[in-house]
């Protein structure tokens, strides 16, 4: 047993806070907006120049002009303003977005994230990645804990080129949630039928 992608999004829903700008990276991160708790105000940014991003929407609702940073539909909410690229990076880089929730090819137990490219591979380019790990108060990244072939993605050091180092605050995986701590990770749950034995044993990286 493991979390699926939608259960990660659900338990990454609950880092989230009253009255906080959130940041959603592509991949996983899209599906927390469908997780947001009942009652709680989230206003969620997309660095392609929208402040206030609504759920996907009903199949047949789609308005091909509202888009996210991932390039998929979206709805708009009563309070949703737009802008250009450079306020929306005024925003992230003047630190005014409180918490980033990514996807990644790896992380490594520093913190250090490795999320825009696998050598040898068609790459669009780092998009807003490297400015938002800069310039957000926290960064969440939510991914797989092994890539297809069964390695992990949890390491000591990323092989892969960095977006940021040191950056990441907290991992959740299908495994579990891991936070980057002094020396390593530190395990603060492991996912529904995961022992902290099998998180442990598919983790690479020091765990403290």
């Amino acid at each position: 047993m493991a979390w699926d992608r939608n259960q990660m999004a659900a338990r990454a829903a609950q880092e989230l806070q009253d009255g906080w700008y959130v940041n959603l990276g592509i991949g996983i991160p899209t599906l927390v907006s469908n997780y947001i708790p009942e009652g709680m105000d989230v206003t969620l940014q997309s660095e392609n120049g929208m402040l206030g991003m609504g759920a996907f929407p009903i199949e047949g609702e789609e308005d091909a002009d509202l888009i996210n940073a991932g390039k998929q539909t979206i709805t708009e909410l009563d309070r949703t303003s737009y802008f250009d690229s450079a306020t929306s990076f005024g925003m992230i880089r003047g630190g005014k977005i409180a918490m980033a929730i990514l996807g990644a090819m790896e992380v490594a137990e520093n913190g250090d994230l490795a999320n825009w490219m696998i050598p040898g591979k068609l790459v669009k380019g780092m998009g807003g990645a490297m400015d938002l790990v800069a310039g957000v108060g926290r960064v969440i990244v939510v991914m797989d804990h092994a890539s297809k072939s069964g390695d992990s993605k949890v390491l000591k050091e990323c092989t892969l080129p960095l977006t940021g180092k040191a950056v990441v605050d907290r991992i959740i995986t299908n495994l579990g949630v891991l936070d980057v701590v002094e020396g390593g990770l530190r395990i603060v749950e492991c996912a529904d039928g995961v022992t902290e034995e099998e998180l442990r044993a598919a983790t690479e990286a020091t765990i403290v």
